[in-house]
This record gives structure tokens, sequence and C-alpha cells, in this order.
């Protein structure tokens, strides 16, 4: 399959999965809310934040083990590329029995304060069903591994549709079980049941997609198990920048401006944000793509890669500014059914991150096809730092506006650091990246009219 045809097919799964991702969000809740009651699943939500928060880590070790997997079999390294599945499964193996270790630690200390006593629900089946749901969060680990055979294969939309599958299958057996009226425990049951499956079954399918375990038995290597371990360390950082940016920008406005701003402030963030869910869509469809170029060190082709993809999703965000900035306030409103005022500097500006968004979301992209997370995660880390204190700074002086002045400056900020390095890693000078961006754009384009043309006739 050719590299037009392999895009278009991950694209074309990326969209399915988005929208079965959305799904799986929202079109349970109104279900639980008649099967369990609003108050009762409240505190199910409460309670899956444990089995959420062990899940971060299965951002660091997978990503760092598949990461290493797929640029080393591409590289034609494939009995190096072997033990580093073989490492990269000993290690996430490790990762959840030490995982399970913690868990089991925290419930126990949940438990003897008798935490789980204070909810409505009976406290033995909390504890039964968050147990089932920490592990059904463990068993997902194994995921980025696996995902890089298909990767590796250049299979990259069969493994998003396989995952999709899981999502949706995930959505009807928990919706069977509400409808029967189940509790907690079936319910956590019905999706760890769905989880074990698909692991076993994704692994099996992956492996023999790439048949590299037909010619090549891979052995755990130090150096590999050194590697994967300190790389897996720096992928930890990605998630705690953001929940640094996030939560606290939002708590420097609860202290400063009050609980009404947070809700203003949140709610412009995530409306002005609206547009970004479609560029999260391009990443998972170049991304394969892109790391195994760069495997490959097929630089000419990666390159183009990356210059057709932060033109196309900056031409989106673009488009997306402008439609906001013509009827963002008026859906605001609508949305919020009037109840909450937002100053008109503070929308344009909040609505204007996301053009520096787009530029940084895809470059960032490009430190992890190199599997070179440590450098992103101090760049972000810094940027986080700096926006949250001028976000306190300039809301005293300032407001809400103030306040939007000092969150979009770590959009700002990133696109200045991290697009030079991105550039960098790619050997693509910065100054050629609109020139022949444009060019890239007109050979695409002339490829569709001619495509287009030829069904026509």
């Amino acid at each position: 399959m050719s590299l037009k045809k392999r895009l278009l097919s991950n694209g074309i799964a990326s969209i399915f999965q988005k929208v079965v991702r959305v799904l799986e969000q929202l079109f349970l809740v109104p279900f639980f809310i008649t099967a369990w009651g609003a108050a009762y699943y409240g505190e199910w939500l409460t309670l899956t934040i444990i089995p959420s928060v062990m899940a971060f880590s299965n951002l660091g070790f997978g990503s760092a083990a598949g990461n290493s997997f797929v640029l080393t079999y591409t590289s034609g390294n494939k009995q190096k590329a072997a033990d580093i599945g073989r490492t990269g499964l000993y290690i996430i193996t490790i990762m959840i029995l030490v995982a399970m270790a913690i868990s089991a630690i925290v419930i126990v200390v949940l438990n003897y304060f008798k935490v789980f006593d204070k909810s409505l629900i009976d406290g033995t089946d909390a504890i039964i069903a968050v147990s089932i749901m920490i592990m059904a969060q463990l068993l997902m680990f194994y995921l980025q591994l696996f995902e890089a055979y298909f990767r590796a294969a250049q299979r990259a939309a069969l493994s998003i549709n396989l995952i999709t599958t899981k999502s949706a299958a995930s959505i009807a057996l928990g919706l069977l079980v509400l409808l029967l009226g189940y509790g907690i425990v079936v319910f956590a049951t019905s999706q760890l049941l769905v989880t074990i499956i698909f692991i076993i079954f994704y692994s099996l399918k992956g492996k023999r997609v790439l048949g590299l375990h037909k010619t090549y038995v891979g052995v755990k290597d130090k150096v590999v198990l050194k590697s994967i371990t300190t790389k897996g360390l720096s992928y930890l950082m990605l998630p705690m920048w953001q929940i640094i940016y996030f939560q606290g920008t939002t708590f420097v406005v609860r202290i400063v401006l009050g609980a009404e701003a947070v809700a203003i402030f949140n709610t412009t963030r995530t409306l002005s944000r609206s547009v970004n869910q479609i560029l999260y869509m391009i990443e998972p469809t170049v991304f394969p793509e892109l790391q195994n170029q760069i495997g490959k060190s097929n630089w000419k082709m990666a390159q183009k890669i990356f210059r057709i993809s932060l033109l196309g999703v900056f031409l989106v965000s673009f488009l997306g500014f402008i439609f906001l900035a013509l009827f963002g306030l008026w859906l605001y409103n609508m949305w919020t059914q009037n109840q909450l005022e937002v100053p008109e500097t503070m929308w344009y500006i909040m609505i204007s991150a996301m053009l520096f968004n787009a530029i940084w979301y895809i470059t960032e992209m490009v430190f992890r096809a190199f599997n070179e997370p440590k450098l992103m995660g101090w760049f972000g880390m810094g940027s986080a730092l700096a926006s949250v204190l001028f976000t306190y700074i300039l809301a005293n002086y300032m407001g809400l506006v103030g306040a939007a002045i000092g969150a979009v400056l770590l959009d700002v900020i990133l696109v200045f650091v991290v697009l030079p390095h991105g550039c960098k890693l790619l050997k693509l000078p910065v100054k050629d990246l609109v020139r022949n961006g444009i060019k890239d754009f007109k050979e695409l384009y002339v490829l569709l009219t001619h495509k287009i043309q030829t069904l026509k006739n």
C-alpha cells in the first residue's frame, strides 16, 4: 500500500475513533443516571479517579518501548527490535506488578480510614469494583508496545480500527449491564472482560501482521532496559506539565478572581479549544508514517510529511479562529444560556491560542517520533510554570483579560522553543517551512484534481 493510501486509511480510521471516543464519554451518561441515580453515579465517578490516576504511567514506559521498537525495526536492525520487544514486555509487566502493589496499599489505607464507608456505594462493592477497574487500566499498559507492531508493519489504520472496536464493545457491554439493572461490580467486570479479550487478540494480531517472531527471538537486554526506563520517566513529564498548566491556571483564577470567574475562564477555554479536536485527529493519521520515514532515514519524505501536516493544521486552526471570532460569542451565550458574561477582549485572546497551539502540537509529534521526550518535557514544564505565574500576576492587574493573556502565554512560548528544535531533529531549516510547504500543497492539489478528473471520466 502506498504512503498516500496509508495516510488516507489512517485518517478515516482516526475519524471513526474520535466519534466512538466521544460516544464513550457521553453516550452512557443518561443510562448511568437512569439506572443508578445521579448521586450514586457521582460517587462512581469519584471512585474511578483512582484507576484513572494509575493509568498515567502508561504514557511513559509503554511509549518509550513502542517508539524504540518502531525506530529500530524500520532502520533494519530487526534482532535489536526483537530484543526491545522482549525487554519492553518485561519492564511493562514489572510496572504493572508495582502498580498493583501500590494500588493495593492505597485501597487498604483508604479502607482503614473508612473512606469507602462514607460513600453512597456499599464499601465492599466499592473496593471490589475499583480493584477490577484498576486491573483493566493496568492491562492497557501493554497497548503502546503492541501498537508499535502495527506501526512497524505500516498497518496503523488496522490498529486504530481494532482499538475503536474495543471502545465500541466496552460501550455495548456496559449498556447491556445498565439496562439489565446490575451494579458497579458487574459493570466493572464487563469492562475488564472486554480489556482482557482485546489485549490478547490485539497482541497476537500485531505479532502475526509483523511476523518478526517467526525469524527473530528477542532476549532481555540490560542496555535496552536502562534506555526504556530513562525515556519512560521522561515521558511521564508530558502529562505532569499539562496538569500543572490546566489545574494551576484554574486554581490561580479561583484565588484571585473568585468562583464565577473560574466558570467563565474554564468554559471559555473549553469552547475556544473545540476546533483543536479536529487537529487531534490529524496527529494519529500522520504520526505512524512520519516515524516510519524517520526510522528509514528518509529525511526528504519525513520533512514533506511534517511540512504538509504543519501547514494543514495551521490552515484548519485559522479557519476555526475566523469562525469563532464571528460566531463564537453567540455560541457561547447559547451554550451557557446567557448565565455567564465573557469580556469581548478576553474571548479574542483565548481563541488566538489555537493558532499557536496548532504549530507546537504538531511539532511535538516529532519529538515522540524520534523517541526524544525529555526536551519536550522540560519545554512544557517551563512554559506551564511561566504561564501559571503570569496568569497570577496579570489577573491581579487586568482581571479575566489578564488571566487569558497568562493562559495563552504557554502556547506562544512553546511555539518559539518547540518549532526550531523539532525542525532541527528533522534536519529541516525553519525558513524552508513555508516556501516548500506551499510547493507541497500545490503538488497535492494537482494530484487530487487529477484523481477527481480520472474518476469523472
